[in-house]
């Protein structure tokens, strides 16, 4: 590690309902080879109906005198972007970049001592113009359910991730959407925080907004955060519904981020429907073609995961993301701002 740049950090948890996974979260932050007085972890409760916040504080007393330090806040707003707002005014200002995760997440023993060099030398080379420094997402380690195997497989494809928090980048590059950052709390203070219009894609809001005055963003593929991903079709579903419509809302405020791809399931239905109208013998050609290649991509991951379920099953996952989030992209045109989080009664983070 770089000797000359040896910030203090702050580790950001925004949790809701975390009982089965926070510990796993919280030991892995706990155990970094980043210098633990430099380090300190945040965990904000929005409310927890399970028995996360209990379980977190036995956490917290296990460890009295030990380091890094494990503060538990209540979250009132409930939300991540409250959450994070509330880490910028508590947090002593002699942290000077944060670590933002959340309780389904865990990272390897030096996540974050890799994130500092790292940014140490982005910022070295930039004049400190790097808001925010993102790792790349994986699967958790462990036996997949059938489901989360069908979902992970599903974010495999090309034709269901883009270049968000679920690409399978490499290298360090800039990036418009970087995930579970390292950010830099100057550009945080200059941007004001976070939106708390932005129940999701709170992120993405921010980093428009970051690079709207100035500031660089940045992500890395030799940091890696492993995620949980859902684990019913019907979690799937309202997940894929609810990135759909808060992207509606993202784009009303940024329009440069408008992405043709996530447009074409209603270019496709359209075009299905002006084939038919017009009396084409061809109009279901569109579907047909859809169908195919969706029978490719489930061929295609049963032969690499070698699960014999992943031929129907994979196809079923990504028709319900198209489906779902396109859906999703319809009702924010006119839809009332809403959660729509299938974390939010059962477990898990309202991310």
């Amino acid at each position: 590690m770089a000797e000359t740049f040896n910030p203090e950090v702050a580790s950001v948890i925004p949790v809701l309902n975390e009982a089965e996974s926070i510990i796993s979260c919280l030991n892995s932050l706990c155990n970094q080879s980043y210098p633990a007085k430099q380090h300190q972890i945040h965990v904000f409760d929005g409310g927890s109906t399970d028995n996360s916040w209990h379980i977190i504080e036995t956490f917290i007393n296990d460890r009295q005198g030990k380091e890094p330090t494990v503060h538990l806040h209540k979250n009132p707003g409930r939300y991540v972007a409250e959450a994070r707002n509330l880490a910028l005014a508590l947090i002593p200002k002699s942290v000077e970049y944060f670590v933002e995760i959340i309780g389904h997440c865990s990272v390897e023993s030096d996540h974050i001592e890799k994130l500092v060099l790292t940014m140490g030398q982005l910022q070295k080379s930039t004049d400190n113009n790097v808001g925010a420094l993102g790792a790349r997402v994986i699967p958790r380690q462990g036996e997949l359910g059938l489901v989360e195997s069908w979902v992970e497989a599903a974010l495999l494809s090309p034709i269901a991730r883009g270049k968000g928090q679920f690409d399978r980048f490499s290298g360090i590059q800039t990036t418009n959407t970087p995930a579970f950052c390292l950010h830099y709390r100057e550009a945080l203070d200059r941007v004001g925080g976070w939106d708390t219009s932005f129940i999701t894609s709170q992120d993405s809001d921010l980093s428009m907004r970051m690079k709207k005055i100035g500031f660089q963003l940045y992500r890395t593929s030799e940091v890696k955060v492993q995620m949980s991903k859902r684990t019913s079709l019907r979690s799937w579903w309202k997940m894929g519904f609810r990135y759909g419509f808060w992207r509606t809302k993202l784009v009303k405020r940024h329009s440069n981020r408008i992405n043709i791809r996530e447009l074409l399931p209603w270019l496709g239905l359209l075009f299905t429907a002006v084939l038919f109208y017009t009396g084409s013998n061809y109009w279901f050609v569109p579907a047909a073609f859809y169908a195919l290649v969706l029978g490719l991509e489930g061929v295609k991951s049963c032969v690499i995961s070698q699960k014999l379920s992943h031929v129907y099953g994979v196809p079923l996952a990504i028709l319900i993301l198209h489906t779902s989030f396109s859906l999703g992209i319809f009702y924010g045109i006119f839809g009332k701002p809403q959660s729509f989080n299938d974390r939010e009664t059962t477990n898990g983070n309202l991310n």
